[in-house]
C-alpha cells in the first residue's frame, strides 16, 4: 500500500478541524456502479477494499481515504466507424447526404446502443490528510487526477480549501545549485537520474540521464551552458529514493531496505497490516515533507 508518487496540497489548521466530518459525509458519496447509459461514476470506497464498510482509515493525526471510479471503455473510433457505416448506408440506399443535425442524433442513438454493452474499467486513488501539519498527500503524479480527487472531497465536505504548493524558493534554481555546487542539505544525496533543459525556449535542448553518476564534469558542463534541472533523483537519509520535479511532484518513490526491514512479518488482520504500513509510510513522509517545507519555503495557509 506504499504510495509510489506524491502530489501535494496544503491546508490550514481550521480546515483540518473540518476534516473530522469525513466519517459523517462520505457514506452519502460512496461509489455506486456505473449505470447502463452512463460513461462513468466516481465516489469513495474503503481504503481496505470495496468489500469493507469504513470509508476512512485513521492512524494518529493522519486520515486516509480512497476515491474509486468506474468508467465505460467506448473508444471514439468505434463510434465514428459506426456513424460512417450508417451514413454510407443512407447514401447508398436513399441517395442523399446526412445533415449535421441528423449525424448528431445518429451518434446519440449509437451511444445509447453501445454503452450498455461496453466494458467497465475500475480505478482507485488513495490519499491521506496529515491534519497536524496541513498536508494533503495524493498517490499520483498526475495533476489532473489529483484535482479530480480533490473535487470529490470538496463535494463531500461542501468546501475544502486545500491549495497547491507555493514555494518561495524556485525548485528549478535550487535543484540546479545542488547539482552544480554539490552542496546539498544535510541528509540529502544525489540519485542516479536527472532531466536538464534549456529554459530559454519551449523547444530548448533536453538532456536526460538515467543510472548515471550526477557528480561529474559532463553534467556540470550542461549546466554551465545554460541548462537547468527540471527533474532530479534524490536519496533522503538513506531511507527513501525518489525523483523530484520542478513542479514539486515526487515520482518513483521507493523505501530502502532500511525502512522495509522495519515492517512486521505478520499481522492478525488486513486492518492491522494496513495500520502498521500506513503508520510507517506516514512517519517517513512526515519527515521528508517537513524538509521539503524547509528547503523550498512552503508556507502552510493560515
Amino acid at each position: 500500500m506504499f504510495f509510489r508518487n506524491l502530489t501535494l496540497f496544503r491546508f490550514s489548521a481550521p480546515v483540518a478541524t473540518d476534516l473530522q466530518r469525513l466519517d459523517e459525509v462520505l457514506p452519502e458519496h460512496r461509489l455506486r456502479p456505473v449505470g447502463p447509459l452512463e460513461m462513468g461514476t466516481k465516489g469513495f470506497i474503503s481504503p481496505l477494499g470495496r468489500q469493507e464498510e469504513a470509508l476512512t482509515h485513521n492512524v494518529s493525526h493522519n486520515t486516509m481515504i480512497t476515491v474509486g471510479g468506474e468508467d465505460k471503455l467506448l473508444p471514439a473510433a468505434v463510434v465514428n466507424d459506426e456513424i460512417f457505416r450508417r451514413v454510407q448506408k443512407i447514401a447508398d440506399e436513399e441517395g442523399r447526404k446526412v445533415s449535421g443535425r441528423e449525424r448528431k442524433r445518429m451518434k446519440d442513438d449509437i451511444m445509447n446502443e453501445l454503452l450498455p454493452r461496453a466494458f467497465v474499467r475500475s480505478s482507485r486513488m488513495s490519499l491521506y490528510a496529515d491534519k497536524k501539519h496541513g498536508w494533503l498527500v495524493l498517490d499520483t503524479s498526475s495533476r489532473k487526477s489529483a484535482e479530480n480527487a480533490l473535487t470529490q472531497v470538496r463535494e463531500a465536505l461542501g468546501s475544502f480549501p486545500a491549495v497547491p504548493l507555493a514555494p518561495e524558493e524556485s525548485p528549478r534554481v535550487l535543484m540546479t545549485d545542488w547539482v552544480s555546487s554539490g552542496n546539498l542539505p544535510a541528509g540529502l544525496a544525489l540519485g542516479d537520474e536527472c532531466e536538464l533543459r534549456d529554459p530559454a525556449t519551449a523547444t530548448g535542448a533536453i538532456a536526460r540521464c538515467r543510472r548515471q553518476d550526477l557528480d561529474t564534469d559532463e553534467i556540470r558542463e550542461h549546466l554551465r551552458n545554460g541548462k537547468q534541472v527540471f527533474q532530479l533523483g534524490l536519496v533522503f537519509d538513506d531511507r527513501i529514493t525518489f525523483t523530484l520535479g520542478e513542479d514539486l511532484i515526487l515520482r518513483k518513490i521507493k523505501f530502502t531496505d532500511v525502512v522495509l526491514d522495519e515492517q512486521g512479518d505478520s499481522h492478525e488482520s488486513q486492518a492491522a497490516e494496513m495500520d502498521a504500513n500506513f503508520a510507517l509510510m506516514a512517519l517517513e513522509f512526515e519527515r521528508l515533507l517537513g524538509k521539503l517545507e524547509e528547503w523550498f519555503k512552503l508556507p502552510r495557509p493560515e
